[in-house]
C-alpha cells in the first residue's frame, strides 16, 4: 500500500491527509498532534475514526490544516482520516457512517446583514 490521501471540511476548516503503514504518528503542519491541539478533548476528537476501528498504531498520518479556528479543524480532520479509511478498506465504511465521521456539517456562520449589528441581531426599538 502506498499513500492514501483525502481530504476532510468544517465551517472554513480544510484538512488534507496522507495516510501512510507506520507505527501511529499523527504530524498536523509539521507539528506533532499533541503540539498543534494541547486540548486532550480536540486529540480525542481526531483519533475518534482510528479508535473506533482499532487501528489507531497502524497508520502514520501527515496532515496539511488551513482555516477556520481549532474546533473546526479538528472535525475537519476527523471526517479526513475517516474517508482516507475507507480507501484503505471500503469495507470499514458503515462502521464510521454510523458514528456520523462520513457526513459533512453544513452549518457555516451566517453573514451580517446590513442595517443590523450581528446576523439577526436588530438594534433596540424606540417607539418614541
Amino acid at each position: 500500500m502506498e499513500i492514501v490521501n483525502a481530504i476532510g471540511r468544517r465551517k472554513a476548516a480544510v484538512a488534507r491527509v496522507f495516510v501512510t503503514p507506520g507505527k501511529g504518528e499523527i504530524t498536523v503542519n509539521k507539528r506533532e498532534l499533541g503540539v498543534y491541539f494541547p486540548s486532550s478533548i480536540l486529540q480525542y476528537v481526531v483519533k475518534q475514526p482510528l479508535t473506533k476501528l482499532g487501528v489507531a498504531e497502524q497508520y502514520d498520518i501527515k496532515v496539511n490544516l488551513d482555516g477556520g479556528g481549532f474546533k473546526g479543524q479538528a472535525e475537519a480532520l476527523r471526517m479526513a482520516i475517516a474517508r482516507a479509511l475507507v480507501k484503505i478498506d471500503a469495507a470499514n465504511k458503515p462502521a464510521l457512517k454510523a458514528e456520523g465521521f462520513m457526513t459533512r456539517d453544513p452549518r457555516e456562520v451566517e453573514r451580517k446583514k446590513p442595517g443590523r449589528p450581528k446576523a439577526r441581531k436588530r438594534f433596540q426599538f424606540s417607539k418614541r
